[in-house]
């Protein structure tokens, strides 16, 4: 079941926040491997999406906790976001535009690919 409070996306402004204000959140970087390495958000975990549902399992310590979910521009994302709610991870959030806008906005020194 979903918590119906729990938006389905928030924008890279609002997850900087949340990490500016230390905020007790799973930050989930859902890209593969090689794009992880190219350009991350510091102190994100990597689960690619590929793997998502043979690992899931390490998640479960965050299933009562909010998840924000990111990949290259969002699309990935909300499909592991909407998996993950119906995994029970009730408070999984889609982090719009993905890596690509937090470079954009929050971060312009990172790479963009």
């Amino acid at each position: 079941m979903t918590d119906a409070a729990t938006p389905l996306e928030m924008s890279c402004e609002q997850v900087k926040a949340k990490l500016d204000n230390n905020d007790d959140f799973l930050l989930l970087d859902v890209r593969e491997e090689d794009e992880y390495q190219t350009v991350h958000v510091e102190g994100a975990t990597l689960v690619p999406m590929s793997q998502i549902q043979d690992r899931v399992g390490e998640l479960d310590p965050q299933k009562d906790s909010e998840v924000v979910v990111y990949c290259h521009h969002g699309g990935r994302s909300m499909k592991v976001m909407l998996w993950l709610r119906k995994q029970g991870f009730s408070k999984a959030i889609n982090m719009s535009g993905g890596i690509d806008e937090w470079a954009e906005k929050i971060d312009p020194s990172l790479p963009r690919y």
